[in-house]
């Protein structure tokens, strides 16, 4: 194992603890994955977070072989399939975070109620159809669901947030989980009114800058440390 793989693996268990500590995680029922040579690691199944260390996370190859004992998430079809099919994403975070799997058991896709619906890349964040768990049929629906954005819902189940790294993965699941929070607080007065297409479009361009730092303050704050 190099010491990238290693420095790779430990994130990825360090982010599984995040989960739980976020609160949008219970036990073991999430899973992460992020793209690593050629293929990509992931979360191992049923051990508890506590108890991980870098040996346990499963390198993978894209025929779905792997070496060793220990076995990977049950889920492992849907990561690799958004690895593959979506070169712009090379991390995947699985929760069953409360709000947002509330919504999931409804069936509803997540409308444009605020603009930091953006993150996930467009006006919704859909929920594809209910599929039993660890299937190519969930990992087929889940890539539909996902088509130009980087988080959904799965009916029953929970949710997936996918982004460049482990770390925005990770923040746009809480994200997620945020937006159901509000939408469900809204549902009881009825329909809440959301942004249009247009004002969404806005917010994306926004983005695409929101948060960047100038190279010269950058070049600062590492002097400074």
């Amino acid at each position: 194992m190099t010491d990238e793989e290693r420095v790779l693996r430990t994130e990825l268990i360090e982010s599984c603890r995040s989960m739980n500590r976020l609160g949008i995680n219970k036990g073991t029922s999430g899973n992460i994955s992020v793209r690593y040579g050629d293929g990509f690691l992931i979360s191992p199944t049923g051990i508890p977070y506590d108890k991980l260390q870098p040996e346990h996370v499963v390198a993978m190859n894209w025929d779905a072989t792997y070496e060793g004992e220990v076995q990977p998430s049950s889920e492992w079809r849907f990561h690799r399939d958004i690895l593959q099919a979506r070169p712009d994403l090379n991390a995947v975070v699985h929760t069953h975070s409360t709000h947002a799997t509330a919504l999931s058991i409804l069936g509803r896709d997540i409308p444009a109620i605020h603009y930091v619906i953006a993150a996930a890349g467009g006006s919704t964040i859909r929920c594809a159809p209910y599929e039993l768990f660890g299937t190519q049929e969930l990992a087929d629906r889940v890539i539909v669901a996902l088509e130009d954005r980087r988080a959904c819902l799965m009916a029953h189940h929970g949710v997936i947030a996918a982004h460049a790294n482990i770390a925005r993965a990770l923040a746009l699941a809480v994200t997620v989980e945020e937006l159901a929070k509000q939408y469900l607080l809204c549902l009881p007065l009825g329909e809440p009114p959301v942004l249009s297409e247009d004002q969404i479009a806005e917010v994306l361009v926004r983005f695409k800058t929101y948060g960047q730092q100038s190279s010269a303050a950058l070049e600062g704050l590492r002097q400074a440390s």
